[in-house]
């Protein structure tokens, strides 16, 4: 196993704990459940420590596919600088829900559920900015997701040739 295997079989991770971390939390500070808050604010912890390593295999993923027929520099680009921000934005809202972990523990009440509000306001947003480069990962080697100017999906990857005569129908 390579980093690019890596990075492929762990960049699922931030994608699904940040939703399943909000979507617990949010339950839990909704019904009052302290348990099923720590969970999700557990959750969150974890995930942030996965994004890391996630981050850092993009580059070397990056050097495999970049030569790779049908790949696009210019979503590699995008997808890279989203990245970056949706790491932030994850290990930000790991930091916070590690502090609201020990703001519950260890302060009141009144600071604990302001911490709680907090993590789960940034972990929707985290969540948002990582579905978003989730996206536009798939779109690196699956041509069929991508979007045109025109709306045709795929279309920018086809060679010239399959695509000359398309334009007189």
């Amino acid at each position: 196993m390579d980093l690019t295997h890596l990075h492929l079989i762990l960049n699922h991770v931030p994608v699904i704990g940040i939703i399943i971390g909000f979507l617990i939390l949010a339950w839990g500070a909704l019904r009052g459940y302290d348990e099923v808050k720590n969970t999700g604010l557990v959750i969150l912890v974890l995930t942030a420590l996965v994004a890391i390593p996630v981050y850092l295999t993009g580059e070397p993923a990056e050097e495999t596919v970049e030569h790779l027929p049908g790949v696009s520099e210019q979503i590699i680009e995008l997808h890279e600088d989203s990245a970056l921000y949706s790491l932030i934005l994850t290990t930000v809202s790991g930091a916070l829900a590690l502090l609201a972990l020990t703001a519950i523990r260890f302060l009141t009440a009144k600071v604990s559920l302001w911490t709680v509000y907090a993590c789960l306001l940034l972990s929707l947003i985290a969540g948002a900015s990582v579905v978003y480069t989730a996206n536009l990962g798939g779109q690196i080697r699956h041509s069929e997701i991508r979007q045109t100017q025109s709306g045709n999906a795929g279309a920018e990857t086809r060679p010239a040739e399959t695509r000359k005569g398309e334009d007189d129908r």
